[in-house]
């Protein structure tokens, strides 16, 4: 199995992808955004949830690394005439592709799919397991805006990062908070008392119900998380109203931090559900060299996996 888990990753193994990911961010601004690395190997972005970012990003990190790269969503696929996820992963494999990048909503599908198939398969996403390339994409953003052009070797050690919201089915959560402690990070985690899920003592982070006091604290960075209001099974917070009143980074909280704190979200934002625009589109926001990040990353995980790989 070549595929990519978080939990999988030791610090040096990180901090390796994110170098490469340096020299790969260089490209966004040559105006021939092309490398010859995956020159005749093709890539299937094989997604079987809606994404814009996630897909979009992982098809410009293949097109510029100069890989085929072919698009499939469950609808419209055969997926949606009723076949079975073994027989559509096989099927695309049978054809002689060189690596899959696989979302799918159910934990665990990606590693499942491992088993069945000889390319290496890229977690793009799997229920509220994990999103590996989203956590190292805002480790990077996050190592970038701190270290500068000297990132290059190094971790996150002693950086305070909060992660505020719904962390009950944020697979970015629990990916960030396995990676961020292993680069030395400082991680806590914020939200309802609903949305903090079982089993969180065991994680290697602090918890707490307290935005505001989180707030105070002016952590190094905060990290809000978008309502994923459609993995939702019922009601963990009375109202809308309530939420922005406790979990919210309104305006209000936003400038209590100083402006020293760095302000991140995975996207989509929900705007003023769990973030205002006051403090989306401040100067200390990281969303767009989140965004870029993300192409520079998953160019690093698509290079690491298949250049120089022998087709089996």
């Amino acid at each position: 199995m070549t595929g990519l888990l978080t939990a999988a990753l030791e610090r040096d193994d990180a901090i390796a992808l994110l170098d490469i990911a340096e020299d790969m961010d260089q490209i966004h601004d040559r105006d021939q955004k092309k490398l010859p690395a995956l020159r005749g190997r093709t890539v299937v972005n094989l997604f079987f949830e809606d994404s814009t970012r996630t897909r979009s990003s992982f098809e410009i990190a293949g097109k510029w690394l100069s890989a085929d790269v072919i698009n499939v969503s469950g609808k419209g696929s055969s997926v949606s005439k009723g076949e079975d996820l073994r027989d559509t992963v096989t099927t695309i494999a049978a054809m002689g592709v060189d690596g899959i990048v696989m979302r799918h909503g159910a934990s665990g599908a990606p590693q499942l799919v491992a088993s069945w198939v000889p390319q290496p398969i890229v977690n793009a996403g799997d229920g509220t397991h994990e999103h590996p390339t989203q956590a190292l994409l805002d480790a990077f953003a996050l190592r970038r805006r701190i270290h500068g052009d000297a990132s290059r070797g190094k971790g996150l050690d002693g950086v305070r990062v909060a992660i505020a919201g719904d962390v009950l089915h944020s697979r970015v959560a629990r990916s960030n908070a396995l990676l961020l402690p292993a680069l030395g990070a400082e991680v806590t985690i914020v939200g309802p008392p609903s949305m903090l899920p079982p089993g969180i003592d065991a994680w290697d982070v602090h918890h707490t119900t307290d935005l505001d006091a989180v707030v105070d604290d002016r952590p190094d960075a905060l990290m809000m998380l978008r309502v994923q209001l459609e993995r939702q099974t019922g009601a963990f917070v009375p109202s809308a109203g309530e939420y922005v009143g406790g979990w919210s980074l309104t305006a209000e909280r936003f400038a209590r931090l100083g402006g020293e704190t760095l302000v991140m979200h995975p996207g989509p934002m929900n705007r003023g559900l769990e973030i205002s625009s006051v403090a989306a589109d401040a100067a200390a926001s990281l969303v767009l060299e989140q965004v870029r990040a993300g192409v520079s990353v998953r160019m690093a995980v698509l290079y690491r996996l298949l250049a120089g790989r022998t087709q089996s």
